[in-house]
């Protein structure tokens, strides 16, 4: 079999090629765009399709330098950090409690429905953990820590693997169901966008976008990133917690947009959210082409059946109590396809989920806010805390 690895430069073009594949998908293929399946992810897939076809077949391997992933990323998660301003948070505060409680409670059902469903079919407890909240709400990272810490702690063979197919699968689940299940309440209640009324810029008419200020909003995004590494330094160094590296720069441009408001003056907001979606459209398009589908194929039937309980609980979790929970109007419903991704793969997912909504049916500001406040920040603690709980217990 020919392998070949694919440095920084060519993975970025290579992901451009897959977002423009995915965004042809979508334009000719009318069911994508009306379940608003994210152009990544449409042409993510075909590509992961194929990759595995030809590894399959013994001819092709592709190895990426994802450097560039994560530095989308983080120009992404501070673009989001610059629609923070103190005005929505204090409009919206208690929903972040309302739906990081939602998110702690998605934690314990997948983790009692995984070790549950692997001792029926006479599997260890805590290699169900492993297709649990451990992969699917904590993604390949928290998979990729306590997945070893139970091969080596607690003798349990395969652990690692197992965490890491699973959190595969659910980066694809949690991006193709989360469309669908917002737009069936979006449709079904007749919700409309109300961040005009809210005062939110992103709402608002877009005019066209001017040289000038699209150099500005790359300046203001370069420069909360540089102060975000200090932040996280802080965090990291100082304070001995543990957060993903883009919070802050997540956190510096929250501080300077409420400056800015204080001020009185205005960001280049639709610049900023433009190179946010590009930013995220490459992320996610790099990170859905890395997928290595044969993993999955590798999964025995009980870890199948397993996931695709899990995929079941989180459609009815989301669709019924988040939509309910967080108030059965267009916000919940964005915060609904966003916990779809949330809880089945990652926080990007859950961004991209929610900015095929908006797209297609108008901008959900205090949606955009929360969502990663409590994936960044919260679930990660808590979702360890709940692992380590159900590790010593069972």
């Amino acid at each position: 079999m020919t392998t070949i690895t694919l440095d920084m430069y060519q993975a970025c073009a290579l992901a451009a090629l897959v977002y423009c594949l995915g965004r042809l998908m979508k334009q000719k293929l009318a069911f994508l765009d009306r379940y608003c399946i994210p152009a990544p992810v449409a042409g993510g897939v075909v590509f992961a399709l194929l990759h595995l076809a030809l590894y399959s077949a013994g001819v092709l391997q592709l190895n990426f330098d994802t450097t560039l992933q994560n530095v989308f990323m983080t120009i992404f998660f501070c673009s989001v950090g610059f629609t923070a301003c103190f005005r929505l948070l204090k409009k919206g505060g208690i929903q972040v409690f309302l739906f990081l409680g939602l998110a702690i409670g998605i934690c314990i059902v997948q983790d009692i429905a995984g070790s549950g469903l692997a001792a029926a079919f006479g599997l260890d407890p805590l290699l169900g953990l492993c297709m649990s909240s451990m992969p699917l709400v904590g993604g390949h990272g928290t998979s990729g820590s306590f997945g070893p810490l139970l091969e080596t702690e607690y003798a349990v063979a395969g652990a690692t693997t197992v965490a890491l197919a699973s959190a595969t699968y659910g980066l694809v689940a949690g991006s193709i169901m989360g469309g669908p299940t917002a737009r069936m309440r979006v449709e079904k209640h007749g919700l409309k966008s109300t961040a005009a009324e809210e005062g939110n810029a992103a709402a608002e008419v877009a005019s066209p976008i001017d040289g000038d200020k699209f150099t500005t909003a790359a300046m203001f995004l370069a420069v909360a990133i540089g102060i975000g590494t200090f932040i996280y330094a802080f965090f990291k160094d100082v304070l001995d917690l543990t957060f993903p590296t883009y919070i802050g720069a997540m956190l510096a441009a929250a501080a300077v947009r409420n400056i800015w408001d204080v001020r009185g003056k205005e960001l280049p907001m639709e610049e900023i959210d433009a190179l946010g979606g590009l930013s995220l459209n490459l992320f996610l398009s790099m990170a859905m082409m890395s997928l290595k589908l044969w993993e999955l194929a590798a999964l025995a039937l009980p870890m199948i059946v397993i996931l695709l309980v899990q995929t079941l609980i989180m459609f009815l979790y989301a669709n019924f109590l988040v939509f309910n929970v967080m108030g059965r109007d267009y916000e919940a419903a964005a915060m609904t396809t966003a916990f779809c991704g949330f809880g089945m793969g990652a926080t990007p997912n859950a961004m991209a989920n929610m900015r095929a909504l908006v797209e297609r049916y108008g901008a959900a500001p205090r949606a955009f806010f929360i969502v990663p406040l409590v994936g960044s920040l919260f679930v990660d603690f808590f979702n360890s805390m709940i692992l380590t709980t159900f590790m010593n217990f069972l």
